[in-house]
């Protein structure tokens, strides 16, 4: 059995409620539940929150919720994987098959069905331990500025500031959407997702936003109208 478990906890602080907050006519955590059961290659989807009204919206667009997870995992230091790998051991005591997982954030209004599968694809053809979505940055990060402590300006990496961009190596962030593995791999802690065993697929720049803060959101929701007019 393939499924999906979207961590979302009930306590977001910058953005109170932005699991279930409104966007573009749905609340937030209805896109990636349509995407992972569209998809075609997940079976079950399951939310892992502490907060019954997120079940509730969870369970309405087609998600289970078979527990609420713990308070420990919920507060503001709880990583990902812990709360995944708490999720896949909840399941498997529960009698679920589980051979492969997929992490999908609760704010991933721009992610597709289509991006789900190509990602398991990616995994599944090779001896990849996670393959998960990214992005390039956009300007070559070697030759960021900082601010020093008088309010000057220092090059980050003195040695590169004076490079062109052409001679530097692209780089890449993680699009903080979707993490593919076995169940297995998520309960190995000598298996990570930033490693060496880990493949990344790399997404155009307009389908990757971080919903943090307000502006963040707006923005979120302008690359979501601009994409729905190019589909129609």
């Amino acid at each position: 059995m393939n499924i999906a478990i979207i961590p979302a906890r009930g306590g977001s602080k910058r953005i109170p409620r932005k699991n279930i907050k409104d966007f573009c006519g749905l609340p937030m955590l209805a896109y990636p539940i349509k995407a992972a059961l569209q998809s075609g290659v997940i079976d079950k989807v399951v939310v892992s929150t502490d907060d019954d009204e997120i079940a509730a919206v969870a369970r309405h667009y087609g998600a289970e919720v078979p527990f609420l997870r713990r308070a420990e995992l919920a507060d503001d230091y709880s990583g990902t994987s812990a709360v995944v790998r708490d999720a896949i051991i909840q399941l498997q005591a529960l009698g679920w098959p589980l051979d492969y997982c997929a992490c999908i954030y609760a704010t991933t209004p721009l992610l597709t069905a289509s991006i789900i599968r190509d990602c398991l694809q990616q995994l599944t053809q090779s001896d990849a331990d996670y393959v998960f979505t990214s992005a390039r940055f956009s300007f070559p990060i070697q030759r960021a500025l900082v601010m020093t402590d008088s309010g000057g300006v220092a090059p980050f990496d003195p040695a590169s500031i004076g490079k062109r961009s052409q001679d530097l190596p692209p780089a890449y962030h993680d699009a903080g959407q979707l993490y593919w593995a076995k169940a297995s791999s998520w309960l190995d802690n000598r298996k990570t997702i930033f490693g060496a065993n880990s493949r990344m697929l790399v997404l155009p720049d307009h389908l990757v936003q971080d919903i943090d803060t307000p502006e963040d959101w707006h923005r979120a929701e302008l690359l979501y109208k601009m994409l729905q007019q190019e589909n129609t």
